[in-house]
């Protein structure tokens, strides 16, 4: 099943009522946002579970985990950790002594979604883009998090680049050569962008991150806290082919939303014209039961692509784990293909690529 994150909604947090104003045509971008097997000059993480939101055995395991992803990726590129004063000496002891620890009033471990979208543009300066994280639509308490753009790109020395629109980086999903895949159920919902119309977001997307095409699939809303985010549905391996998830369960509510998706996908051309090559990956029959609930996020798909590496996790499914490893060799070539037990994070609702942002090099 492909839930994702933690759902805890917050009561006394009500949605925003205004709607947003745009500009309706964009101009001309000079930023593109890069494909993430560009290079590196580091990654950024957070290590953020809260036991409020997370409860102790899932907190403590969650932590374990971060420290596992970030270990794995320090050994081949920098890793940047944000971390609460009070968690640091955790932190120092769960990650390591490579990971760089920064001290920054944080919420939760969603880097993917709180930090910055990192642009470069023709001359290779980097930017980060603020996309106004709200809570995924005000579900969960996120005064700090919405903070963390801004900091991640004041302390990376690199423009921030403002905009109205309210969505998060585990939303968008790019090739490096101007092609998007995005789900409507995220960028589209009135939680974020009330009154907002999918050619004014696609503007504004494009002018933003350098698109030339936006690839839209439907996700599902309202059954995750993040209303379906792409980077559980599809991802580039390179440009013209998309790895893609399928929720092989018909009890799911994602059975038959990976099923459409994989439809529009097969029958979809990027922005040079090319037919998209698509790669199924099924989801395993089976997890380990420790962290088992069911907001559990059973997936391959959400990996991350650092220098000379593949981080993907691994959920004691032995033929459903080859499978992933061997699937992601063959679509990596020349990368250590690393795989992680993170269950804890997936007993989250999340995944690897949730709680990691690249920045170029």
């Amino acid at each position: 099943m492909f839930t994702r994150r933690h759902f805890l909604a917050s009561s006394g947090l009500a949605l925003l009522g205004s709607s947003l104003a745009l500009p309706g045509k964009a101009a001309a971008s000079s930023w593109h946002m890069p494909d993430e097997g560009e290079r590196h000059s580091a990654t950024w993480m957070a290590f953020g579970p809260g036991e409020e939101v997370w409860g102790p055995p899932l907190q403590r395991g969650a932590q374990e985990a971060l420290g596992r992803i970030a270990r794995a990726i320090v050994a081949h590129e920098p890793v940047n950790m944000l971390v609460r004063e009070a968690d640091y000496e955790m932190a120092s002891r769960l990650c390591g002594n490579k990971v760089q620890l920064i001290v920054q009033d944080i919420d939760d471990l969603w880097m993917r979604d709180t930090g910055p979208v990192f642009v470069k543009n023709a001359s290779g300066q980097l930017a980060g883009v603020d996309f106004n994280f709200n809570g995924w639509g005000n579900k969960q308490e996120h005064q700090a998090d919405a903070e963390v753009a801004a900091f991640v790109c004041a302390h990376s020395g690199v423009a921030r680049l403002q905009t109205k629109l309210v969505l998060e980086g585990g939303g968008i999903e790019v090739d490096g050569q101007g092609t998007a895949i995005i789900t409507e159920s995220c960028v589209l919902n009135p939680n974020r962008n009330p009154g907002v119309s999918k050619a004014t977001c696609e503007a504004e997307l494009k002018r933003l991150l350098g698109l030339q095409k936006i690839i839209w699939l439907p996700g599902i809303a309202g059954r995750d806290i993040t209303d379906g985010h792409t980077d559980f549905y599809a991802r580039f391996t390179q440009p013209g082919v998309v790895m893609a998830g399928l929720d092989t369960d018909p009890d799911s509510y994602d059975h038959a939303v990976t099923r459409r998706h994989l439809d529009i996908l097969k029958n979809a051309t990027d922005a040079r014209g090319r037919k998209l090559k698509v790669v199924v990956l099924n989801a395993p029959t089976d997890i380990r039961p420790r962290y088992r609930n069911d907001e559990f996020a059973a997936g391959y798909i959400n990996f991350y692509v650092c220098n000379g590496a593949v981080i993907a996790p691994q959920f004691g499914d032995t033929r459903a784990d080859r499978n992933c490893q061997a699937m992601l060799r063959e679509q990596f070539p020349g990368r250590d293909i690393i795989m992680l037990d993170i269950d804890a994070i997936a007993g989250g609702g999340g995944g690897i690529h949730c709680t990691t942002q690249q920045q170029p090099a």
